[in-house]
């Protein structure tokens, strides 16, 4: 039987202006934390910090240590107007070339140059898929960025008081996302030290964020979308543990696009566009921790993929169904919502 075409308008929700958090929970671990139990439908609150007494010894959470660049530079054009970079991914091996987000793109010839704060001047080129722009750097393009970039936290932030660190993983390394793998910021060293004590370990993957995370729907339906690619890595330290886990943990959609990328293709780095979308059949994740997503998103697909594998032949409308009910009983509790927002752990 051929599943239904689903419609981007299937998973909108409504969603207040006062429930989409600002500022992050401090300590971390203190934010809400929504438990699902996919097999019972059944809805738990929580505090993060109690997440151990949900998890068991032998589980194997798996995170993304991609550490935040500071991508966003704003600048000047020649007319002396403003102008801004956000840098998403380099398309040179000496990382001076890269792709971005170019505003005013439109006004914007090529060979324009944008003169940022620190004096570095970014030369504009062509035109690339999706409205974004080549750029070249002249220089250590990691230095220019240091000196004069910031963090590009997303729109819907508007409160920009909250120091850089905050939108990092406390176990960020490799520098290469334009936006946070935000369902980590949650942990802290204690935390961590905490499970690692119960017997939960952890493993790292690696997935620079890119375009997709600022991308809405395109279409009319969900199969007229397409995700941009993004470079991932699984070390083999991390297959190993995967091997040898009980269950896996997956600490956020990036972790998850990562780990069924490599369950399936079977190869370690690479690019990935993988797009998750219901039904799904998932073969490496068996538990997920995430936040709650913005409505008509990809990440919002993916997460009710996640949750229709755990409910059996139910079909992708029970699923989503099952997801968006859980929203509505995390808004009812006050939960916050998107990047520096409450966590999901779904079971």
């Amino acid at each position: 039987m051929t599943p239904p075409r689903l419609r981007v308008d299937d998973f909108d929700y409504d969603l207040p202006a006062d429930a989409v958090a600002q500022t992050p929970a401090e300590p971390r671990d203190s934010s809400r934390l929504l438990v699902l139990d996919r097999s019972r439908g059944r809805v738990e609150h929580a505090r993060f910090h109690q997440i151990g007494e949900r998890l068991r010894a032998g589980d194997l959470l798996v995170v993304n240590d991609s550490r935040v660049i500071p991508a966003r530079l704003p600048g000047v054009r020649s007319n002396g107007r403003a102008a801004e970079i956000l840098v998403l991914r380099p398309l040179s091996e000496d990382a001076q070339r890269w792709e971005a987000l170019v505003r005013p793109s439109r006004r914007l010839a090529v060979g324009a140059v944008i003169t940022l704060r620190s004096g570095d001047q970014v030369e504009v080129g062509e035109r690339l898929d999706h409205g974004t722009r080549a750029v070249r750097f002249d220089g250590d393009t990691h230095a220019i960025m240091t000196a004069a970039g910031e963090m590009p936290l997303p729109p819907y932030i508007r409160d920009r008081s909250a120091p850089p660190e905050r939108y990092q993983t406390v176990y960020a390394r490799p520098p290469g996302s334009a936006a946070a793998p935000t369902a980590g910021l949650h942990f802290t060293p204690e935390l961590l030290t905490s499970l690692e004590a119960r017997g939960i370990r952890r493993a790292a993957v690696t997935l620079h964020v890119g375009l997709d995370t600022f991308r809405p729907l395109e279409g009319e339906f969900i199969d007229e979308h397409h995700i941009h690619r993004e470079w991932y890595e699984v070390p083999a330290s991390t297959r190993r543990a995967i091997a040898a886990a009980d269950r896996v943990v997956a600490v956020g959609t990036t972790t998850v696009r990562v780990l069924e990328t490599a369950g399936r293709s079977g190869t370690a780095s690479g690019w990935t566009d993988l797009y998750i979308t219901p039904p799904h059949r998932f073969a490496v994740v068996d538990a997920l921790v995430t936040n709650f997503h913005l409505p008509r998103s990809s990440l919002l697909l993916l997460v009710t993929a996640f949750v229709g594998a755990g409910m059996g032949e139910t079909g992708p409308f029970a699923a989503r169904d099952a997801l968006l009910s859980a929203y509505r009983a995390a808004l009812d509790e006050g939960y916050r919502f998107f990047s520096f927002g409450d966590a999901m752990l779904i079971l």
